[in-house]
């Protein structure tokens, strides 16, 4: 699945802690790059928006992907059925730009700046759905669902309850990158700085970022 750069009633009762007992987990990370090329800050940029990752009709500067699957443990108890563990296998993978040539020193110390605010900006998006995932395990473990032995009531109620947990992470993701994306965000500047050799806008002209 995929986040911007871009997922009642139920009779419930507390079981025993030991019973509840959860794997410890953590989220694995990776980044993975893609070529681009250019001498200069706007020459790296414009081969971004040649090479960047596709996202909807356009291209993106990066983007975080996540897969995730869950281990979970149904229990049939005492006719009815509680989800007595629930253990996440999260992979969050940051595609970032990374040129294949030497930079000469002062687009060196520019290009710095612009991709350490970027992949920045990538891992608030992992923190997201980080954040998110661990919501979906504390509405799993402990679930319970009377008159169902066979836990597909259970199952039905917990897919429920993840409906709105998916619609979060879409719009807390989305409405980051309108802040950090609109004019005189965070993304906007860290553009304009590569663009214009660090200086200020207004020194150089303005040149509009490519869909980031």
């Amino acid at each position: 699945m995929r986040t911007g750069l871009r997922i009642l009633t139920a009779i419930t009762c507390l079981l025993p802690l030991a019973a509840l007992a959860q794997e410890e987990w953590a989220p694995v990370e990776r980044i993975e790059t893609y070529p681009i090329t250019g001498k200069t800050g706007i020459a790296l940029y414009e081969s971004i928006g040649k090479n960047g990752p596709k996202v909807g009709i356009g291209r993106a500067i990066a983007y975080t992907d996540y897969k995730l699957t869950w281990r979970r443990d149904y229990r049939p108890q005492a006719g009815g059925c509680v989800l007595a563990a629930a253990t996440p296998n999260l992979l969050i993978t940051y595609r970032l730009p990374q040129p294949s040539n030497d930079l000469p020193p002062a687009t060196r110390r520019l290009w710095q700046n612009f991709i350490e605010g970027v992949e920045k900006h990538e891992r608030v998006h992992g923190d997201i759905i980080l954040d998110v995932v661990k919501k979906i395990e504390a509405v799993s473990v402990g679930l319970t669902v009377a008159d169902d032995p066979d836990c597909t009531k259970t199952r039905a109620e917990l897919q429920r309850r993840l409906v709105p947990l998916a619609a979060e992470l879409k719009q807390r993701s989305r409405e980051f990158d309108r802040v950090e994306m609109s004019e005189g965000g965070n993304v906007h500047r860290l553009v304009l700085g590569l663009v214009n050799g660090g200086l200020p806008p207004a020194a150089t002209g303005e040149a509009a970022p490519a869909k980031p």
